[in-house]
């Protein structure tokens, strides 16, 4: 079998960031080559990029900057990390991709899928994963782990988590619309449970797509 690339999409607070930690040192434990990585960021040129596009200190941004923003960030991580990783033989877990932009942008700052994918057919040439895992829980539980007082009280409430429950809604709806039309391509993950639960439902997924003992 040859190096996968695997996604962990959700909305914020779901959990995918905490479990992609999680994977990567099980992971590493059984031997396996890989990197784990996250959009936006992923490189020092993503990182900076990442900087701007979540802090809250600029205010509302234009969606379509947000969208130029994440693909600019997009490429660079993918022709000098991704790529060359999954090149070299090791598996690469990115914390979002495409999806995301299809999601925040393309349904939640109303740009439409037509738009960006051609945006990201200019920048990625349509790459997508291999297999992406959906963390899904409802828009109300997102909702209030994105604004919860742990988060609050470590200054962790960027521009995407102080979005409105409606935001959270239409969130939730595009990414379950995705997995309904890759079906293939997508595995659900039910987190609206404790961590425990979540991280068994992981790790058994991941064992059946790299060949590991769960």
């Amino acid at each position: 079998m040859g190096a996968l690339f695997i996604t962990f999409e959700g909305p914020d607070g779901s959990g995918k960031s905490t479990h992609l930690g999680r994977a990567g040192a099980w992971l590493e434990e059984l031997g396996l080559p890989v990197v784990c990585t996250k959009e936006p960021g992923g490189t020092p040129v993503g990182e900076a990029i990442r900087g701007i596009f979540l802090d809250p200190c600029w205010g509302e941004l234009d969606g379509r900057v947000e969208a130029l923003l994440v693909f600019a960030s997009r490429r660079q991580h993918l022709v000098e990390l991704i790529e060359p990783a999954l090149d070299e033989g090791r598996h690469v877990i990115c914390d979002r991709f495409t999806d995301s932009s299809l999601v925040y942008q393309g349904v939640g700052r109303d740009l439409g899928r037509e738009w960006i994918e051609s945006l990201d057919a200019l920048a990625t040439g349509g790459r997508r994963p291999d297999y992406t895992l959906l963390f899904d829980l409802t828009p109300e539980a997102a909702f209030a782990r994105g604004r919860s007082k742990k988060r609050r009280s470590r200054g962790d409430v960027d521009r995407i988590d102080a979005e409105g429950l409606d935001f959270y809604r239409a969130v939730r709806g595009a990414y379950l619309d995705l997995a309904r039309r890759d079906a293939e391509r997508f595995r659900r993950i039910d987190s609206g449970g404790d961590v425990g639960k979540t991280w068994t439902q992981v790790r058994r997924v991941l064992a059946e797509l790299l060949g590991v003992p769960p």
